[in-house]
């Protein structure tokens, strides 16, 4: 009786909606209200779509590009902050943690206007320094490259909090016996703080892969639409326009199916990466 609640919004509103897209990929619509069922050939039809192939590029690449800076700054910020010698600590962390608590559309509205080429502050700045300034959210190359920014920059602090409630599990004593030994900062950081850290590490990681395949979407859209020619659309974004600007409901279904397959996938890979040896 006390367990049920869970179970009855899990089966609700995450299970049910999972059947019914298995259900919905194997079909399309024939017209108002009506399905035919079609087997495997919107799963098929993916790997034959130029566009769904661009997108998973663009996912992978951003994923490639972002999860292991950001897991990697949040790491050392979180070593930084977790020194007893650090003046202020809790109102650093208090401001690494804004852009977190800060709604998506805000920040990449506000990014949007420090990317404009004429008169964004990111190119003004490089101007000022002798740099040239860059298309940022008009170019196919660096247009993955301004998501990138943007989603370390909002997502680092979390990352940070969680690494830093990880850090404060490890006794001090470890680091006063390092320390007697003769281990230096650096070494006590790389044998001791990252192997003690895996499981949070991999949390880290695992939560930072699924946003990046499930729920990055509000920063491509707002920023820069999914362009120039699809250069920037992630597969969320692409499943957005499939479902909801072309009405292919079955075929926007197996895309969510293949990025649920996905974010499984590489989280079990992560899992084997991190294991326990010997």
């Amino acid at each position: 009786m006390f367990i049920a609640p869970f179970y009855i919004l899990f089966a609700t509103f995450w299970l049910y909606p999972i059947l019914y897209s298995l259900r919905l990929s194997v079909q399309k619509s024939v017209g108002l209200g009506k399905w035919q069922y079609v087997g495997l050939s919107n799963y098929q039809y993916l790997f034959q779509d130029p566009i769904f192939l661009r997108s998973l590029w663009n996912t992978v690449y951003i994923f490639l590009g972002n999860v292991p800076l950001m897991t990697f700054l949040a790491l050392i910020l979180a070593f930084v902050f977790n020194s007893k010698f650090v003046v202020a600590r809790s109102i650093f962390r208090t401001i690494y943690l804004l852009p977190y608590v800060t709604a998506s559309i805000v920040v990449a509205i506000v990014f949007s206007i420090f990317f404009d080429q004429e008169f964004g502050i990111i190119n003004t700045i490089l101007a000022t320094i002798g740099l040239p300034r860059f298309p940022w959210l008009l170019s196919t190359d660096w247009s993955k490259a301004a998501i990138i920014i943007v989603v370390t920059w909002k997502w680092v602090g979390y990352n940070m909090i969680l690494m830093l409630s990880g850090l404060q599990t490890i006794p001090p004593d470890v680091y006063e016996a390092a320390s007697i030994d003769g281990a230096t900062t650096t070494q006590s950081f790389f044998r001791i703080t990252i192997p003690l850290m895996k499981p949070t590490i991999l949390f880290c990681l695992i939560m930072s892969t699924i946003g990046t395949f499930s729920v990055l979407f509000d920063e491509p859209y707002v920023l820069t639409g999914g362009g120039p020619n699809y250069s920037s659309t992630p597969l969320t974004l692409y499943l957005y326009y499939v479902a909801f600007n072309y009405f292919k409901f079955g075929y926007a279904s197996s895309i969510a199916i293949v990025i649920s397959f996905l974010v499984f996938l590489l989280s079990y890979l992560q899992f084997i990466l991190f294991q326990e040896r010997g």
